[in-house]
């Protein structure tokens, strides 16, 4: 499924406009997404939580040259998926 098949869906679940869903999963999708670069957690009950997670610094080879590399630390975004969306994937 990507972002077109979900707008159809929702608006099809919900009776509302597919450009007022579009307008809505955009809005939530970024306000997600600015609130991670925060290093905020977003917890979305019986969903799943999304957060920033810190990489440590490490070595890295060049495979090419076989040098090292490196390699700062850095933040990268994650999902966890609550209990009820494992059971639903599960069954």
């Amino acid at each position: 499924m990507n972002k077109n098949d979900l707008v159809k869906e929702v608006s099809e679940k919900t009776g509302l406009p597919k450009r007022a869903v579009e307008a809505t999963i955009n809005s939530a999708l970024s306000s997600i997404r600015d609130a991670v670069a925060a290093g905020e957690d977003v917890g979305l009950s019986r969903f799943g939580k999304f957060k920033a997670v810190e990489r440590k610094p490490r070595t890295g080879f060049n495979l090419k040259t076989g040098d090292t590399l490196s390699i700062p630390a850095r933040k990268r975004p994650a999902f966890t998926p609550s209990e009820s969306f494992k059971e639903a994937v599960n069954k």
